[in-house]
């Protein structure tokens, strides 16, 4: 089983050094346990926030990404809005900088991504 998961990015090297939310663009992959396959590049073509947390701007992520069958976001860095991403995608919150590496990483953790996907509504973000 493959699953699709988008990295932020501003550059397509880095994750984006804001919230997910704020990223210029994400970049769509399909993952297993054992590679990863570059899908594409999708523009944040969300809405702009009001106000800080805007639950607007959640929501429009979120169908930025359902559109595409992604099931989990993966950032450095997430705003307030974690708490409403959650209940449709699996927030990840990595620690490395570089994506290359990072899908390592994510590979690495492909059965907790999974174990986490189940959960539905109750699922907390990871951090890897």
């Amino acid at each position: 089983m493959t699953l699709k998961i988008a990295l932020a990015t501003d550059n397509g090297i880095e994750f984006a050094a804001k919230h997910f939310g704020e990223a210029n663009k994400y970049y769509i992959f399909e993952i297993d346990n054992n590679k990863a396959e570059y899908i594409k590049s999708i523009k944040n073509s969300s809405v702009k926030e009001r106000m800080h947390a805007d639950p607007a701007k959640a929501k429009s992520i979120v169908k930025i990404l359902k559109g595409e069958s992604v099931i989990a976001a993966v950032n450095i860095e997430f705003g307030p809005n974690i708490k409403r991403v959650k209940k449709h995608l699996v927030p990840v919150v990595i620690k490395e900088k570089n994506l290359d590496k990072a899908l390592k990483q994510l590979i690495e953790n492909y059965d907790i991504l999974i174990e986490s996907w189940k959960k539905g509504k109750k699922r907390e973000a990871l951090y890897i």
